[in-house]
């Protein structure tokens, strides 16, 4: 297998090129550098990244959802900064979770591989630092909690990848009510499984008003991984114990996977829960005083399923398409972001990582670079360089890259190159009409690519049967 752990040309240039671009936006945008260097040297600030799973772009009303409200994100937005050109690493849930916790293309370590993440024991080797590892280094008290989805005990865990806390489960998904999957549970204290009455996304904010409570006590800074399971499948609302009780031990339900149930209905009270979740979470922390020192960012693993609303783009979770990854991010960063601005930066869930790092005057081991740039120059309302964004996927042969407007795109052995500015649904193909750009982004994509490591052919992908998973389900999917 391919060395992928150490720098190459491209990831310097990146670095390079963010660098430069964080210094000219700062410059234009001298107020914002001054309050943003006023918060770093008076008190660092603590950083709350709320994660839902399986969130479409315009799932959110202020995003463009029409069904149901979410007022408390609404509001959140109209605090902050609404990003409308952020991207997840990945259009499944695993990969942008490697992308995110290393700040590198999930490509680089072989889990980055894996999705769904079912037969083989496989995980974030303990020896790779995190934005949790390189956080703690640099003074801060750090908690995942929610979904973790890196890999199994002993072996790999959130405690072993630089958390000092975890509640929540580790595979893909559970039942809200039960906390298990085919008899199985799944919900753990650390690494002691725990048994709790409840709905999910109520017990996974009480635990986050609870630690970041607790951490708040003392004077050092905390970090926050919050990563909801809404509005992952199975499709159940706070109100759907009875309904839920149907299908948990079922090994048809396994095998009809994400298909099973549900309705729009469903769906909205999955989301209206989580939006009255996330304003039980900032009331907390204004009550605690902690709202004007915290750095809070709301955004989705991944592009939505079958009821998400993905426009104005075309695409789900599974597929590089934009709305497949295309997720919706709202900033609220005391001192840097301007209440209820709007930026069209192109940024990646790899972004987080060294943003956070340098706000916080932690520094990035030198042997894992970040491919993500440090992003407060486009939070302050400045743009960033132009720079290319890269994904492939192993189902259906797929790859894109994004530079600027423009957008390359192969799936199926088909290519294609999109204006995604001009044509956000991806309908009409440029590559004949624009036979250059079509070539310099394919060129590019495929020196990227040389630079990572190639796929395992032992990976799965989602040839799996039902009954596979269901041997496997309750320990790592």
């Amino acid at each position: 297998m391919r060395k992928a752990d150490s720098g190459n040309d491209i990831t310097r240039r990146t670095v390079i090129a963010g660098a430069a671009g964080l210094a000219a936006g700062f410059a234009t945008s001298a107020q914002a550098a001054r309050a943003a260097q006023a918060i770093q040297t008076t008190k660092r600030p603590n950083f709350l990244f709320i994660m839902a799973d399986d969130l479409g772009f315009a799932d959110l009303s202020c995003y463009g959802r029409a069904e149901y409200q979410t007022p408390e994100l609404d509001r959140l937005a109209r605090e902050g900064m609404q990003l409308t050109s952020a991207y997840s690493n990945s259009a499944v849930c695993t990969a942008t979770r490697v992308g995110l916790i290393t700040g590198r293309y999930q490509y680089r370590v072989p889990i980055g591989l894996e999705e769904p993440l079912v037969l083989r024991d496989v995980g974030l080797p303990p020896s790779h630092p995190t934005i949790a590892s390189l956080l703690r280094k640099a003074g801060y008290k750090t908690s995942l909690i929610g979904k973790w989805h890196l890999g199994r005990l002993p072996k790999y865990g959130p405690l072993q990848s630089g958390y000092d806390a975890f509640w929540g489960l580790r595979g893909a998904g559970v039942d809200y009510f039960t906390h298990d999957i085919l008899s199985r549970a799944d919900l753990w204290d650390g690494d002691v499984p725990v048994k709790k009455v409840g709905y999910m996304t109520d017990l996974l904010a009480t635990q986050a008003i609870d630690t970041f409570s607790r951490n708040s006590k003392s004077d050092q800074p905390w970090f926050m991984s919050l990563h909801f399971t809404a509005p992952h499948w199975p499709w159940e609302g706070p109100e759907d114990e009875a309904v839920s009780k149907q299908f948990i031990g079922s090994k048809d339900m396994m095998a009809a996977l994400h298909l099973d149930g549900g309705s729009m209905a469903t769906y909205a009270n999955m989301m209206t829960n989580l939006d009255k979740n996330i304003g039980r979470i900032l009331r907390a922390l204004k009550a605690q005083g902690l709202d004007r020192n915290t750095v809070i960012v709301f955004t989705s693993d991944n592009g939505g399923e079958r009821f998400s609303k993905t426009w104005p783009f075309s695409g789900y979770k599974t597929e590089l398409l934009e709305g497949g990854i295309r997720v919706p991010a709202i900033v609220r960063w005391p001192g840097l972001t301007r209440a209820g601005s709007k930026s069209d930066a192109q940024i990646m869930s790899m972004d987080w990582l060294p943003t956070f790092i340098a706000a916080a005057g932690g520094a990035q081991d030198p042997a894992y670079p970040s491919d993500g740039i440090d992003i407060r120059g486009a939070l302050s309302g400045s743009a960033l360089p132009e720079r290319s964004l890269y994904w492939r996927y192993k189902f259906n042969n797929q790859a894109a890259i994004r530079r600027g407007n423009w957008k390359y795109l192969k799936i199926k052995g088909n290519s294609f190159l999109f204006d995604v500015v001009a044509d956000p649904m991806e309908r009409a193909n440029l590559k004949k009409r624009q036979p250059e750009k079509f070539k310099e982004l394919e060129s590019a994509w495929a020196a990227w690519n040389a630079t990572m490591l190639p796929f395992d052919p032992e990976s799965m992908s989602h040839g799996i049967t039902g009954e596979q998973q269901a041997d496997r389900f309750g320990v790592e999917h």
